[in-house]
């Protein structure tokens, strides 16, 4: 049996993974909290065997977690439950310590599955994103999959550019510009302009402005 810490700031996704594993599981659910500081603390209180942890929690975000999980306590294990299935996600998580990947659209009965393997030495990730990692345990980028001239595009179109002024800074015709737009956004798997947007917020191409 694995003690396990929910770190989760959605009462609802907290409440459902509690019950779940109290009611189908011989894991037992020794504490669970909504911010990453309050996290980190009830870590080195409770010292579980599993960490359950979200990517996107306020105070202290999960990465940092993980970061300071790895750090303190190498031999807690960390399963990422998250929404986010972006490489970039992914990537970032595996670095900082994440022994696993459970997207939060999966099947309830993987999370048993996910805890038993981690625990059990192994790594587990949902099926979409363990199609994505290569021979070498690395998650694939499909950003690495871009041309030069598709990544200017693509940071020039989240810079708020329009095709003119990119056509104008490139040296290119409008219709080049939009070739290589619809070719980036094929690779990267994104459907709009907002989602070019927060892809390249998501991955530092521009800055996030905050209020003031």
């Amino acid at each position: 049996m694995a003690t396990i810490l929910i770190i989760e700031d959605h009462p609802l996704v907290r409440e459902g993974i509690r019950s779940y594993l109290e009611r189908s599981s011989f894991h037992k659910v020794v504490g669970e909290c909504a911010s990453g500081l309050t996290g980190l603390a009830k870590v080195g209180e409770l010292r579980p065997d599993v960490v359950l942890v979200d990517l996107r929690i306020p105070e202290m975000d999960g990465i940092e977690v993980l970061r300071r999980i790895r750090q303190d306590y190498p031999l807690i294990k960390i399963l990422v439950v998250s929404m986010h299935a972006g490489s970039a996600y992914v990537t970032r998580a595996v670095r900082n310590g994440a022994h696993g990947y459970l997207l939060k659209n999966s099947d309830i009965r993987d999370l048993s599955q996910a805890i038993d393997t981690i625990m059990s030495g192994g790594t587990w990730f949902s099926p979409t994103i363990a199609a994505a990692i290569d021979e070498n345990g690395r998650v694939a980028d499909p950003y690495e999959d871009l041309t030069t001239r598709e990544r200017e595009v693509l940071q020039l179109v989240a810079e708020g550019k329009t095709a003119t002024d990119i056509r104008d800074i490139l040296y290119i015709s409008a219709r080049t510009v939009e070739k290589h737009r619809s070719n980036l956004m094929k690779k990267l798997g994104l459907k709009s302009h907002a989602e070019v947007i927060r892809y390249a917020l998501q991955r530092g191409l521009i800055p996030i402005i905050g209020p003031g």
